[in-house]
């Protein structure tokens, strides 16, 4: 069977795991800070802080921004739970905003007429979701923050490697929050790059990352300089707010510090194979391939293929079950987050358009590093017969 996704781990870094079970800190020892700075350097941020995984780091970015009850954010429908999820750890409500159908990324247009239809509304940020790995005008979404007053948390769990050109042809490394306030990443076996379980948020910002480097943390404050009660000796430490234990292991940062070193391989590798499933897709009558944007050099997480299931007169369900029993693995990269039940009841029942037509035809096909060129080629030949 060939899987949808999966991690590609080599002997280096089976080692560097070994090296760690083998010395004397599993946990909250030196691998975490040698992971945040080859983080740091890969993405040209001032501060990483690395966490348990994505989903935490969304809620400390979002902590971090003192974000809670009263407010309300701004999220893509399309997207994975977590994105709204750690908004509502907060206390504050979600606003859905439509996406392009054609890539699942969010418009300044989407933006706009998510905030007049709840004219009462804090807005009091947005999550800007990098879709499959391909980020859209960040300047464009930038300038729409400030027209609002708006803080920016970029979701880069698709996107570690991924760059962002600007309008003059520079290129921003997603990570370095050029056009945003902070980044928070994902490292789960089927992303890029893989810690077991892990996440990180970059920032430009000393104060917010020192925020989030309490909060993962319990709350808990050693520096003396910062103590409000007198000190008691060496050990002592205090818990000025409410934090968590959202810490990541010195085995999962070893790992994920061999991973990065590889990171460029690894992007290659997948954008090999986006561009042969393109190359082989494109011109079919019933399968449509993801619209690339000038805008974005992606580090692709995702290949989602549009397949007009009426056109071919079958269910989605049906082809998903025919590719499975060739051996080809898929998954379905979102329903729109709407229309979960917890959502449902929150809200209300409601449609994007955008999200509706995404989700009506996507597919996502294999895409992982070290899929043989055979098994890319059953792939395309499976998809072909929908034609």
């Amino acid at each position: 069977m060939i899987s949808y996704g999966r991690q590609n781990i080599d002997q280096q870094d089976i080692d560097a795991v070994v090296d760690i079970l083998q010395g004397d800190f599993l946990t909250c020892g030196p691998h975490v800070a040698k992971f945040e700075n080859k983080l740091k350097n890969l993405t040209n941020a001032s501060y990483a802080s690395a966490c348990s995984n994505g989903t935490t780091a969304l809620h400390l970015a979002l902590c971090a921004l003192n974000v809670g009850p009263g407010d309300t954010i701004l999220v893509p429908a399309i997207t994975f739970l977590a994105s709204a999820n750690a908004v509502r750890f907060t206390g504050a409500d979600v606003v859905f905003v439509d996406v392009d159908p054609d890539t699942a990324l969010i418009t300044v247009q989407a933006l706009e007429d998510a905030i007049k239809k709840k004219p009462n509304a804090n807005f009091k940020a947005l999550i800007n979701v990098h879709f499959a790995g391909q980020c859209a005008d960040l300047q464009a979404i930038y300038a729409f923050a400030q027209k609002y007053g708006l803080k920016i948390i970029e979701d880069g769990a698709h996107a570690i490697g991924t760059s962002y050109v600007d309008s003059k042809g520079k290129s921003h490394p997603i990570g370095s929050n050029t056009y945003s306030d902070l980044t928070t990443f994902s490292f789960h076996p089927v992303k890029t790059i893989a810690m077991g379980e892990g996440g990180a948020v970059t920032t430009e910002d000393p104060a917010l990352y020192q925020r989030i480097s309490d909060l993962r943390t319990h709350g808990m404050i050693r520096d003396q300089d910062r103590l409000k009660n007198e000190s008691h000796g060496p050990w002592y430490y205090e818990m000025q707010e409410l934090g968590f234990n959202y810490r990541v292991s010195d085995i999962n940062c070893a790992l994920g510090a061999s991973q990065l070193e590889k990171l460029d391989y690894f992007k290659q590798d997948r954008l090999k194979t986006v561009d042969y499933y393109d190359g082989e897709l494109s011109g079919l009558r019933n399968v449509k391939t993801m619209k690339r944007l000038g805008c974005a050099e992606p580090a692709w997480h995702l290949y989602v293929a549009f397949l007009d299931f009426d056109a071919i007169g079958k269910s989605r369900q049906q082809i998903v079950q025919e590719l499975h029993n060739k051996g080809i693995g898929t998954q379905i990269h979102y329903m729109p987050l709407y229309q979960h039940p917890y959502y449902e009841d929150l809200y209300g029942k409601m449609t994007l358009p955008g999200a509706e037509a995404y989700y009506k035809a996507c597919i996502s096909l294999p895409l992982f590093v070290g899929l043989t060129e055979q098994d890319k080629k059953n792939v395309v030949t499976a998809l072909k017969l929908y034609q």
